[in-house]
């Protein structure tokens, strides 16, 4: 751990590309993509997200990435420092928004502990709906979203080499080996074929069809966990001797990798046993009810299987629900002086204690996810890419300059472009839209 007043460093470049990797790598790759492309024409909306991983996804994880560097220190010091105290409130958004999402994240990441022992010890229950519908909320769901974030505490407090590059370098490894261990078995289903067909077959009709692009772009930004400050925290603790604008493709290209292998696996899956209309119920309802049912039918293979497959899951939130935590932790320590290990205790239990309602009542869990995972973080991100391309530009570009090679370098300048005038267009029109979506939720919910 750092003395008093030395800024932690990752301890290698791999890494530091593994924990952001992790960061953006999670639950949404390995489900929420897969259901999109299901929903939005296959390969058309797999071919849209990578257009829109170039222009919007990359040039905002750069932003986090050069304002992370040149603040050394978490959301609300470097946008304070870099930008006046104005742009400090920003900072506070990211730390809400990141520490309410990790509140209601790791009860489903707990749901996935719970399946994935379930798999080892008694095997899925025959009536996948009923058995959901009793463990997803209540005494249960509290005990398992307190034991993840009881993990993810303990990750935290070993600090950034000792404990998030370490377990990084272990989970993400096994998380990348045992998808394709999955991808390779779901090929030797019946039906795989066609799963493949709808997965990897472009239907062009369905690529200048605006709900497309609409759930790509949002695909896109919540994959790589932008606007919260997961990746503005970790660039922090980098040297200047790192090439960002390297560092932010390679992490990309990791995320959409799992993501697409994902795909590999969940697409055969679908088709063999028919989930098409549970798929298109609900995302949700589809991991938890549709596929272990799908594995329950199987029977010991089955639970062989689904015991990987869940475990998957489990590294995959793990690996994000670390970079959510370290924002909060991160921040505590910078504003308050307080040690990592009180900071990182502190800010774990108070978070764990408002995951108790989501744990408790899946509604609110929901509608949580729509007024923070959504509107909140496309808000967070749109003020960022203007903070970044207008108020920021000049630092932007020495920090992007900064350790790059000279391919990189000549790139820089349409980064910088893109970053002033493509992104903040994009996220404003899909904000337009989330906004409608999370006011209907709230009225939803209300009126229930």
């Amino acid at each position: 751990m750092a003395a008093a007043g030395v800024r932690e460093r990752f301890g290698s470049r791999a890494g530091f590309l593994l924990a952001a990797a992790g960061s953006a790598v999670g639950l949404g790759n390995m489900w929420r993509f897969p259901y999109l492309a299901s929903e939005n024409g296959g390969a058309a909306f797999v071919l849209v997200y990578v257009v829109l991983t170039l222009l919007l996804g990359i040039p905002l994880l750069l932003a986090e990435f050069a304002i992370g560097r040149r603040g050394q220190s978490g959301p609300i010091g470097s946008l304070r420092k870099l930008g006046g105290r104005g742009w400090g409130a920003l900072g506070y958004l990211f730390v809400l928004v990141g520490g309410v999402i990790l509140a209601y994240y790791s009860v489903i990441a707990g749901w996935t502990v719970r399946y994935g022992l379930e798999a080892l010890l008694t095997g899925f229950a025959p009536s996948s709906a009923e058995h959901f519908a009793e463990v997803s909320s209540g005494a249960d769901a509290v005990a398992f979203h307190v034991a993840f974030m009881a993990a993810t505490v303990l990750i935290v407090v070993g600090g950034v080499k000792g404990g998030i590059e370490r377990a990084s370098l272990v989970m993400m490894p096994m998380l990348f080996v045992m998808l394709v261990g999955l991808a390779v078995w779901a090929a030797t289903l019946d039906g795989a074929g066609a799963g493949y067909a709808v997965y990897l077959q472009p239907k062009f009709a369905e690529i200048m069809h605006p709900d497309v692009w609409r759930a790509a772009a949002s695909q896109a930004f919540f994959s790589l966990s932008l606007g919260m400050g997961g990746m503005l925290t970790f660039a922090s603790y980098l040297s200047r001797d790192q090439n960002l604008p390297e560092s932010a493709t390679v992490v990309a290209f990791t995320d959409f990798s799992v993501a697409f292998v994902a795909g590999l696996l969940v697409f055969p899956v679908i088709y063999s046993f028919a989930l098409q209309d549970a798929v298109s119920a609900s995302t949700i309802g589809a991991l938890f009810i549709a596929v272990p049912s799908a594995f329950a039918a199987m029977g010991a293979v089955g639970r062989v299987v689904g015991l990987v497959f869940f475990l998957v899951l489990a590294l995959g939130a793990i690996t994000s629900t670390i970079s959510l935590l370290e924002v909060v932790t991160a921040s505590a320590m910078d504003e308050y002086g307080l040690s990592r290990r009180r900071a990182a205790l502190l800010a774990g239990t108070a978070i764990t204690l408002v995951g108790v309602v989501p744990a408790l009542d899946t509604d609110v869990l929901g509608l949580m996810d729509k007024v923070v995972g959504e509107l909140l973080l496309l808000a967070g991100g749109l003020v960022l890419a203007v903070f970044a391309g207008w108020r920021l530009r000049g630092p932007v570009r020495e920090e992007l300059l900064a350790g790059a090679s000279p391919f990189w370098r000549r790139q820089v300048p349409w980064i910088l472009l893109v970053l002033r005038f493509v992104v903040p267009a994009i996220v404003a029109v899909v904000l337009f839209f989330s906004l409608r979506g999370t006011l209907a939720a709230v009225a939803e919910f209300a009126a229930g």
